[in-house]
């Protein structure tokens, strides 16, 4: 496993960079997912665009005006820190003495360095404004079209979807929770994804309506990046280990070209220190899992990547609104629904004398939510045919 990008190198390359020890895999491989998913979902958008279905919003746009304090101030705020941190973590900081994060919490860095970042910024940005600046600033119209709101849901997506996934998995892990609130509210580990998606979407779809994006096809073009996001978003569970695993797995093979690592693995150095001391190895991230157990991020990563490329290919066949989400919905339902059975998972609930898990109650959910849609999307648009 690789806890951070200090260990893949390291073990991909040969190359010893310490101080890519600041980067976390499972944080890393997150990044990705979302800027994969952010570049399908702008693909989708301007298809759609471009067929009519999704069209812009005229919007006023003040244009000529002088660059204001607070837009300085909050860009020099910002490039110091980046300077202060930074260029502490390149000239200051010592890998071997101090642990990345211990580092970053601090109040050590080069501020200096901060201050000249800052202020280069800050300069730039006074600069490029002063050139546009009109003597007597002007009011436009202009057409916002929904794919150049990307960056926003994006970022909307990032903030809402951690507080959802906190907030979810506290749900799932009420004991610990109570015990220990704000240590497991700002663990990096501890993530629920369905939490995340649930209180993401509620925002963004807030933000469609608000900004007169047509919601139907908004989430229909989501659908094959959500699921990309999700496929891509698992690489990091899997390399870093971050305990979202299976249950232990000492079953036979059940074909003999399968690899014994895609079986059942022990997630060797694994970023949570689960398991058992690995003989002959010293430093962090020395345990791994005996016995071994399914690695059921692999299987997530392999079956939602398939499904990510089956959506993309259908999706210029599907031209009624609100079906393509639908069928996300129910794929995503069926595949989480199965793989529950073989997670380590917490069940906590009792339903009628039944104990299932978070995820399969709300997988079960969007399964049946999901027909509901397939259903009402094809009955509503035969009755617009025959209207």
């Amino acid at each position: 496993m690789y806890p951070n990008l200090f260990y893949a190198f390291r073990d991909l390359f040969g190359w010893e960079l310490p101080r890519l020890q600041i980067v976390q895999t499972f944080g890393f491989f997150v990044a990705i997912a979302f800027l994969a998913a952010a570049y399908a979902l702008t693909k989708e958008l301007k298809r759609r665009e471009q067929l009519g279905w999704l069209i812009p919003v005229k919007e006023k746009m003040i244009v000529g005006k002088p660059a204001a304090f607070g837009d300085l101030a909050i860009t020099f705020v910002i490039a110091f820190i980046a300077g202060w941190k930074l260029g502490g973590i390149f000239f200051d900081w010592d890998p071997y003495q101090e642990k990345p994060m211990v580092y970053l919490a601090s109040m050590k860095g080069l501020w200096w360095l901060g201050v000249l970042v800052g202020a280069a910024f800050t300069y730039n940005v006074y600069r490029v404004r002063k050139k546009e600046e009109l003597p007597i600033p002007e009011t436009r119209i202009v057409d916002i079209y929904p794919h150049q709101r990307v960056a926003d849901i994006t970022v909307m997506a990032a903030i809402f979807g951690l507080i959802g996934a906190k907030i979810f998995n506290s749900l799932e892990t009420w004991k610990d929770f109570v015990q220990d609130p704000i240590g497991s509210l700002i663990s990096a580990s501890g993530l629920t994804f369905y939490g995340g998606l649930i209180v993401a979407a509620y925002v963004i779809i807030r933000y469609a309506i608000k900004k007169k994006i047509n919601v139907w096809h908004l989430v229909d073009a989501s659908a094959p990046s959500l699921m990309l996001a999700y496929g891509l978003g698992r690489m990091g569970c899997q390399f870093a280990g971050d305990g979202d695993w299976g249950i232990v797995n000492e079953q036979p093979k059940p074909f003999s070209w399968i690899p014994n690592w895609a079986w059942a693995f022990n997630y060797p150095h694994n970023v949570v220190g689960e398991g058992v001391p690995i003989p002959g190895c010293t430093g962090d991230y020395c345990n791994q899992l005996m016995p071994p157990v399914f690695p059921t991020p692999l299987y997530e990563i392999i079956v939602c990547l398939i499904l990510f490329f089956i959506l993309w290919s259908v999706r210029k066949k599907i031209t009624t609104p609100g079906l393509m989400f639908g069928i996300y919905l129910v794929m995503n339902g069926v595949e989480r629904f199965f793989i529950e059975k073989i997670r380590v998972n917490t069940r906590d609930y009792n339903i009628f004398g039944f104990h299932p898990t978070q995820a399969e109650i709300i997988s079960t959910l969007l399964i049946l939510g999901g027909a509901v849609l397939i259903w009402y999307s094809k009955k509503y648009n035969q009755l617009k045919i025959t209207a």
